[in-house]
Order: C-alpha cells, then structure tokens, then sequence
C-alpha cells in the first residue's frame, strides 16, 4: 500500500506541475479506474502488481498530456447519473447542474400535469436529458441534437431510459414543428463561447468545437434557440439556456426581443458566476 500511496503522491506532483487543478483527485480517479475500483476503496486495495503500476503510468502520462480525465477514464458524473464520454462529444460540466436545479425545483413547484413534454436541445452526451427524466419520471423528453457522434454516445447513455433521441439541427428553420405550442420546457445547453476565447487545453483540444462556439459573440446558437422556444413552448411553459458568463445580458435581451417571454432571469451558477437564462413563455 505504501508503493501506491507513492506512486498516487507522484501522480498529484506531476499534475501540479503541469498545471491542473484537481492534482490529488485526478491522480486518485486514475488509481481507482487502474484498478479496478472505486476511489473511495483505494485504501481497502491489496498491494497491487506490476501491471497495475505499468498502466498507472500509461494514465498518468496521458493526463500530464492534458488528456481530459474523463476520456480517460470513459465516463462523467452529471447531478444524478454517470455518462459514459469520449472523444467527439462535449464533456458535461459541474457548472450545468445549477441549472438542472433549478429547471427540477421549478417543475415541481409549478407541477407539469402528465404527460408533460420536455425538450433537450443540444443534447451532447445526453446529460440533461436524462438527468430530467430520471427525476421526472412521467414525462416525454425528447433529447435532440446534429451531431451524429454525440449522439451516438447520447444512444448508448439513454439506452435503459424512456429519453427519445432526434437527431435535428434545432436552429435551422421549422425544426420540430410538430410539437409547437406542446412543449412544456425547453432547455439547452448550446454551443455558446465566443471564438477567440481562451481555453483549457483538455477543452481547447479534445472537446469538439462545434459543441463549444457560438460564433463571434457566443449569440449565434442562443438566438435561434429563443425563437424556438417561444414557437414550441405552451403558455406558462419554461425556458432555461446556458450561456457564457461574458453574455448574460444579450441573452436576456435575446430572449426578451421574442416578445414571448416573461420573467425573464438571469441567473449564476454554484460559483457565482453567470450562467443561464430561464423564462416563462406568455399568453
């Protein structure tokens, strides 16, 4: 056990110094997949062999790398549920369960009489789709996005759930026509920053770009999105969108210009920091 605490120690060091943040953890996730286990058992593990510390090292390199942690270990923990990720489909992040929080605390209070329907556009992996339909187990949620990777990895995440997957490009014209003035939420998380920002190198490099910029102002998916939503959401029906924390204020405003909406909110995430949208649809 000593030789692994060794090598786990190592394995934050070398993180650290290759300027990831979540060193310890990360160097912990990587023993436990290793393994075989879970790292909360890492410390009930029999002193490992040879091949585990040869794969040890194989996962660590690649993680100084900066190869995203959850390629690595091929899954991500979102609200509820564990994904399965990789390459080709945007890695669900910690900042979107605070609008997964509200989306549920609101459908609950407001109590959507079943059977209620609930798009995901921009669906990705899947995440809020299912996440959403794990805790509201009554309703249809139709899960859509254009990108056959991802959903492909959003097929196999949804495969023991009721999460209807469509494949569709929510921003071209007329998409999903044939639920307008049916739909009772609606909520995305879109392709949204800005070209030119600045990101991570897991980010910069592995995550697909389509599923992260939304053009010169991060507004080019979210504008249509709110027109969408206006056009498919019953009267008193939810609107919730993710966007960058430099654009709260034009996707308010965005999402105002509809002339369908009221109580438009925007609203921060567990950090503090700006991260979505949410609306009521009028009439």
């Amino acid at each position: 056990m000593n030789a692994l605490r060794d090598a786990i120690d190592s394995a934050t060091a070398v993180f650290a110094d290759a300027g990831i943040d979540s060193a310890r953890y990360d160097a912990e996730e990587l023993a436990a997949h290793a393994a075989g286990t879970d790292r909360g058992r890492l410390a009930l593990l029999d002193p490992p062999g040879d091949v585990f510390f040869g794969r040890y090292r194989e996962l660590v390199a690649a993680r100084r790398s900066r190869i995203p942690l959850q390629h690595l270990v091929g899954t991500a923990a979102f609200g509820p549920v564990t994904l399965h990720v990789g390459p080709g489909v945007f890695i669900p992040r910690p900042e979107t369960e605070a609008m997964l929080e509200w989306v549920l605390k609101a459908a609950r209070t407001q109590g959507f009489p079943p059977p209620s329907v609930i798009v995901d556009a921009c669906t990705g992996s899947g995440a809020l789709a299912i996440a959403l339909a794990a805790s509201l187990p009554d309703a249809r949620v139709l899960a859509v996005d254009d990108s056959l990777t991802a959903l492909s990895y959003a097929q196999r995440n949804c495969a023991d759930t009721s999460v209807e997957l469509i494949r569709a490009d929510v921003t071209a014209p007329g998409v999903l026509s044939e639920l307008a003035g049916r739909v009772d939420l609606l909520v995305s998380n879109p392709p949204y920053i800005p070209e030119g920002a600045e990101l991570d190198p897991e980010v910069a490099q592995h995550d697909p770009a389509h599923a992260l910029f939304g053009g010169p102002d991060g507004m080019s998916v979210i504008t249509p999105l709110a027109a969408l939503a206006a056009r498919l959401l019953r009267p008193g029906g939810l609107f919730a969108v993710e966007h960058d924390d430099t654009t709260a204020a034009a996707t308010v405003e965005t999402v105002c210009s509809t002339g369908s909406f009221d109580h438009v909110v925007s609203r921060s995430d567990l950090t503090g920091r700006p991260r979505f949208v949410t609306a009521v649809r009028n009439g």
